[in-house]
């Protein structure tokens, strides 16, 4: 049976900083890589001013930033955002608040916004807000 994006949401999976071994996406063999996790991201979505939206890019430089690595896992940060994103909309379909306010890392033009299940309409309008 899969896993409820709840469940997802609560993995307690450590983050992690790996060295990589390969040329990985916009990294390079013998970079630090964080490999965060859902609650790390929601936390810094969080504490964005609720007038600022921004990129995964960004998003992912400051956390390795934050973490003193070269890189965050661009893999990753899009899906536990994901996770973030969908266990949010469960939560706004029951009239409670969101985990995070998503729609302010995930542009409406970006291949993100069209994978979660609102699609990027929602996404547009939330930002609009």
């Amino acid at each position: 049976m899969a896993k409820s994006w709840q469940e997802k949401y609560d993995s307690d999976r450590p983050k992690q900083i790996k060295v990589l071994d390969k040329d990985f996406a916009d990294m390079k063999k013998g970079e630090t890589m964080l490999i965060s996790t859902p609650k790390d991201i929601a936390n810094y979505i969080n504490k964005l001013p609720t007038d600022k939206n921004i990129e995964l890019a960004t998003m992912r430089k400051d956390l390795a930033k934050q973490y003193k690595v070269d890189k965050t896992c661009p893999v990753t940060t899009g899906i536990f955002t994901r996770i973030i994103a969908e266990r949010s909309l469960e939560l706004m379909a029951d009239n409670k608040p969101p985990i995070a306010p998503f729609w302010k890392v995930i542009s409406p033009t970006s291949h993100l916004a069209h994978k979660i299940s609102s699609g990027p309409e929602l996404i547009e309008k939330l930002r609009n807000e």
